[in-house]
């Protein structure tokens, strides 16, 4: 490749704080406000920024997806603490569903898009945090394999931002990455769970969707749920109809998925699709992201034409939102202080320095062919603080889908409710690490764990014997 020699510039310095949380998606918000508050919910005096490269706050969960992950496979509630505080306060204004328990997901919770938004912003208003919206993380400041901080890239041009402590959680791992913290990417061939443009579609009839699939099980397959579970008017997530797939293809349609997949929103008429697919984009590179981006639509015009076609309840529905970025399911994460195994789901391993649980089945997207595989643990599992401290870097945090995991067991933990959780422990931990003047990797674990049970965190209770 062809290169240029850029001369050396000074760099304005826009701000300096106690912690810098880089991304406002689902991991971001938590991160953030864990880091500005107390367990009692005032604020803790730090001084805590949060920078967004899109316009919006609230990342994946403005896509029309529902919150998965909030409850256990016993039907307990496993992820609490400021996530299900913001869950409450959407469902206090209508905005957010109950969770319901799924056979296949394990549970669902529907959230309004728009109002998730807002109630972001206030969130970061209510803790005190400054929020600068877009602005890249183009470099980072180190001192030897210390993160001092940031450099931003905007229409301004390039600033600094000085941190005692950074929270990444960009979901590509950028920090991690330009600080030189080891990554890992993809499965064994290096290729990542492929990216998916939401849609909804309104003008659905629900009640005939639903009574054609509850009462004709042989023509309208579904994958693992008894058909009778859509009959009520209720959270939910129909997967399956491959005889309709293999029908319409039959009919010279291109469907790029082998199974139908579409949820619930929060009107009854209003139902999100979930089947575009790329194969063998790196969501790190803007030339794939943006031909990923212009595939979907191509697809997404194909699957709606099929669904009004092929599926009861549908004949007279039409597109009513597109999610406004593709949803990006894997692409860079940390090598950490403890890689978490997709072993260790299955085996609801508990850790010594666990920061909070999940419960959500390995949801592989296969990086190869148009399918998917779900694979359950029988209850839940820790997720060890480890996992959110990188190797060889210090100063950094890293929380959401870029957390230190094996490929399949990313498949679980990426999920919103588990990184919400993530989130709001590594924001707690990067406010102890100012407080004390600890590394993120010598933080007083047991602290930590002590300040998000007082938040309310869900800590699996102890073996008996």
């Amino acid at each position: 490749m062809k290169e240029i020699e850029i001369p050396a510039t000074r760099i304005p310095v826009r701000d300096e704080v106690d912690v810098l949380v880089v991304g406002g998606g689902p991991a971001g918000l938590m991160a953030a406000q864990a880091a500005a508050i107390t367990p009692d919910g005032s604020r803790s005096g730090l001084k805590v920024m949060l920078i967004e490269s899109r316009g919006t706050l609230g990342g994946n969960m403005t896509q029309g997806l529902p919150l998965l992950g909030f409850l256990g496979r016993k039907g307990n509630e496993v992820i609490k603490g400021l996530p299900l505080r913001f869950v409450e306060r959407l469902r206090e204004r209508g905005q957010a569903t109950h969770h319901r328990a799924c056979p296949l997901h394990v549970s669902l919770t529907m959230i309004d898009p728009e109002g998730t938004k807002r109630l972001a912003w206030e969130i970061m208003e209510e803790a005190g945090v400054k929020v600068l919206m877009y602005v890249f993380c183009a470099d980072v400041i180190k001192e030897g394999n210390t993160v001092k901080g940031v450099i931003i890239e905007s229409k301004k041009g390039r600033e600094a931002i000085l941190a005692k402590t950074v929270v990444d959680c960009t979901g590509d791992g950028d920090v991690a990455y330009r600080a030189g913290a080891p990554m890992a990417y993809g499965n064994e061939k290096g290729i990542a769970q492929p990216p998916t443009l939401m849609f909804s579609m309104r003008g659905v009839d629900s009640r005939k969707l639903r009574d054609a699939v509850a009462d004709h099980p042989d023509i309208y397959d579904i994958d693992f749920i008894p058909n009778e579970f859509f009959r009520a008017s209720d959270n939910c997530t129909m997967v399956g109809f491959r005889n309709q797939i293999r029908q319409a293809r039959e009919q010279g349609y291109d469907i790029p998925v082998e199974r139908t997949i579409f949820m619930t929103g929060m009107a009854d008429d209003e139902w999100w699709v979930n089947m575009s697919r790329v194969n063998g984009v790196d969501a790190t590179d803007p030339e794939q992201y943006t031909r990923g981006e212009e595939i979907c639509i191509r697809q997404n015009a194909e699957i709606a034409r099929y669904l009004k076609a092929f599926i009861p309840g549908f004949e007279h529905a039409y597109v009513d939102r597109v999610a406004p970025f593709m949803g990006i399911r894997e692409s860079r994460r940390i090598v950490g202080e403890y890689v978490l195994t997709e072993q260790d789901i299955f085996d609801c391993a508990r850790f010594p320095d666990a920061i909070g649980v999940a419960s959500y089945p390995v949801d592989l997207h296969h990086p190869v062919g148009g399918d998917c595989t779900l694979m359950w643990c029988p209850d839940c599992y820790d997720v060890p603080y480890r996992s959110l401290v990188p190797k060889a870097v210090d100063g950094l945090l890293c929380a959401g889908r870029n957390i230190s995991a094996t490929h399949l067991a990313l498949a679980s933990v990426r999920v919103m409710g588990p990184a919400m959780c993530l989130g709001e422990a590594a924001g707690k931990a990067a406010q102890l690490c100012v407080r004390t003047g600890a590394q993120p990797r010598t933080l007083d674990v047991e602290k930590l764990q002590q300040e998000l049970k007082a938040e309310g965190v869900y800590f699996r209770p102890a073996e008996t014997e």
